[in-house]
């Protein structure tokens, strides 16, 4: 969510130019056991996990062949996101996959090992820019070593596309420095190469939908790109179209999925997805995501197509996602009470009368237990969904918010505490972490996913965001999502709803670790010298620094230096708690007027430059700690036994033993696209 026409791409003479779809289907599984393992490995600023899915037996047969057909699905779209990321990732991986598997040299040698760890990196990130920062990745080797490699196991790949991996050319994946050039500087395969930003806005200015009140969600399925005559057209994401292979294969199982579908609503939903990738129809994905938004009942449920903008410098393009989900009855009730009182939240929210909604639509609420995930959302993924994105589908049908509970679990399973008590300013910062951290965590999670996205309204007859924020929209919206969260984290309400059992230490535990983290410990996620690009960073880093700039006077979070290292310290949190309702206002007020100037100043001004020296010394302090700056995940393994009639009468959940296991498996046998595009 741009292509260099070359004239042909040389692999390896046992990898053809299409991927293997028909290899064997079979690999080495771990079976889930006690104790459960759930780190992986760790390498470079990567650390990969693993997730269990709890109550799996619980659900009948039935049910755990629609969970299978649904994560089929999912990973039968993999590689389209790997192609979204980079016109040149297909080839790539298979040359580095085919050097991986055929190589019979010194294993030993530190060049083999830097080999290694650049390619699982590469498979994290689906593909040669990392996944959070978008700088594209650096090899631990020459590229001397890598021609060797390569004449060592007959692969070939293409000069020109071997020389990107070590040269500047296609530096940054998705680049918001508008002195740069959005598109120019961006290497995200979303717009041919050559076509301008003023070209992309006047050819969607002309594009005008059937009810101005309902507007469509151009651009969000396809690749923009010049056709012979010079003029631009979209190449649309469906069967018979670009990437329809692949597609074919992912409507192949949600047919498979309808068919054994909860209730009426779902196979109804999943009719009107299949109708929509064989289609193209913006249409039928508005009417797609109301019929989905209805499915409210049964346990099972998910988020399949192209869904996210992120990774669209103008926010038109999504990329595809999948994740399966089933319902967490005893979190999901506690949750529910959030839900049951969104309209609460909204009147007593401090947003400007006019921008508030007079009636909040069908916002739903689940923690779920996550079975599979593919695309954008693996193997790094989010803790917290809220869609459908279009925000006049929100305004009239609600929406459905998630919180990824296992996911949520393995990641505080697997952590450690070291960091915190380094950062933190004092031993009652820590303690409170300690004891209402996890807590806070998840209710910010909810507050930001239920109240936070479906809060406020667009003023009549203002575009949408991604047509008056532009490059902004994405990050002022997961800010305003944030301060709705941290606006009422510190609120009585949350306790009277039984939510907490002290909501006074619950908010201060929870704008402590926001502030240090917004300012702070985030840092360690870039390498020094870089600016913030990424949206929600940006978010985190502004919505701290205004709120710490606005409360200088009255001293409300202090910046101490003691022993050479910096912390922050907040002395009121009833300040600090309105200085968030504030900026609430101000951004919600820039969203529904459009005001594109004082978005981008928020923004620009406050979460994108970094305090380099700040900067350093978070680097130096993180380094005692062995724990990696990321984490992500394999998925657990669905497999079916059959009968003698090829009927399933059983799904048995299995682990991978390792990451390069699980991603060599997806290669084989999840591999429908050409390598080029």
């Amino acid at each position: 969510m741009k292509l260099l026409r070359i004239t042909g791409i040389f692999m390896t003479l046992a990898v053809s130019a299409m991927c293997n779809a028909q290899a064997e289907k079979t690999m080495e599984v771990k079976k889930e056991n006690a104790p459960f393992e759930y780190v992986v490995e760790q390498f470079s600023d990567i650390k990969v996990l693993r997730y269990q899915i709890p109550g799996w037996e619980d659900l009948t047969l039935k049910e755990q062949k629609l969970v299978y057909y649904l994560t089929q699905a999912g990973t039968s779209g993999r590689d389209i996101m790997w192609d979204q990321n980079y016109r040149y990732n297909l080839a790539i991986r298979k040359a580095l996959e085919h050097i991986y598997q055929n190589y019979k040299g010194d294993k030993n040698a530190e060049d083999w090992k830097n080999f290694e760890i650049y390619l699982k990196r590469v498979w994290f990130s689906n593909g040669i820019h990392h996944h959070y920062s978008n700088e594209k990745i650096q090899p631990g080797f020459s590229e001397a070593y890598f021609a060797l490699l390569m004449k060592a196991t007959k692969t070939k790949l293409a000069a020109n596309i071997a020389a990107i991996l070590f040269n500047e050319l296609d530096s940054k994946k998705v680049n918001l420095d508008e002195s740069k050039g959005l598109l120019a500087g961006s290497a995200i395969n979303f717009y041919e190469k050559g076509i301008s930003l003023k070209e992309t806005e006047d050819f969607y200015a002309k594009k005008t939908s059937p009810d101005v009140t309902k507007p469509y969600s151009y651009g969000l399925n396809s690749k923009l790109v010049r056709n012979r005559k010079g003029q631009l057209e979209e190449k649309v994401w469906k069967s018979n179209g670009m990437y329809g292979k692949a597609i074919d294969k992912i409507t192949y199982w949600l047919e498979k999925a309808k068919s054994v579908a909860e209730n009426k609503n779902q196979a109804d939903a999943l009719g009107l997805l299949i109708s929509y990738y064989k289609t193209g129809s913006l249409k039928t994905w508005d009417d797609y995501n109301i019929a989905w938004l209805a499915a409210t009942e049964g346990n099972i449920d998910y988020i399949n197509s192209f869904i996210e903008v992120y990774n669209d410098p103008l926010g038109y393009r999504g990329s595809y996602e999948g994740i399966v989900q089933i319902k967490d009855f005893d979190m999901s009730k506690k949750m529910e009470v959030v839900s049951g009182n969104a309209q609460w939240f909204e009147d007593n929210s401090p947003l400007m009368p006019q921008h508030k909604k007079k009636n909040v639509v069908g916002v739903s609420y689940k923690t779920v237990i996550v079975a599979g995930e593919s695309g954008d959302a693996s193997p790094s993924t989010p803790i917290g969904v809220n869609l459908p994105n279009a925000d006049w589908i929100r305004a009239g049908h609600g929406s459905k918010s998630v919180s990824l509970g296992n996911i949520i679990d393995s990641y505080a399973k697997a952590g450690g505490k070291g960091k915190l008590q380094e950062f933190a300013n004092d031993e009652e910062e820590v303690a409170l972490a300690e004891q209402y951290g996890e807590i806070g965590d998840k209710l910010h999670t909810a507050l930001h996913e239920v109240v936070g996205h479906a809060s406020g309204q667009i003023n009549t007859g203002v575009g949408t965001p991604k047509e008056t924020l532009k490059s902004y929209a994405s990050t002022l919206e997961e800010g305003r999502a944030d301060l709705v969260g941290l606006y009422y984290l510190y609120n009585p309400k949350i306790q009277e709803l039984g939510l907490v059992d002290d909501w006074r230490k619950t908010g201060m535990e929870s704008y402590d670790s926001y502030i240090r983290n917004g300012l702070m410990t985030q840092l360690f996620r870039l390498e020094l010298g870089a600016n913030i690009e990424e949206a929600h960073m940006r978010n985190r880093q502004w919505v701290s620094a205004w709120a710490f700039e606005k409360g200088l006077k009255d001293n409300v979070i202090e910046k101490l230096s003691r022993n050479g290292k910096t912390y922050f310290n907040i002395t009121n949190y009833e300040k600090l708690h309105d200085l968030f309702g504030q900026l609430l206002r101000e951004v919600q007020r820039i969203k529904s007027e459009g005001d594109y100037e004082a978005g981008k100043a928020l923004v620009e001004n406050y979460g994108v430059k970094v305090d380099q020296k700040l900067h350093a010394e978070v680097l130096e302090r993180n380094k005692q700690f062995s724990s990696a700056a990321y984490s992500g995940f394999v998925n657990p393994l669905l497999v079916p036994k059959m009968d003698s009639k090829g009927e399933i009468i059983s799904i048995e959940v299995t682990q991978p033993s390792s990451f390069a296991e699980q991603m060599l498996y997806y290669s084989k046998n999840f591999c429908f696209l050409p390598l080029k595009n």
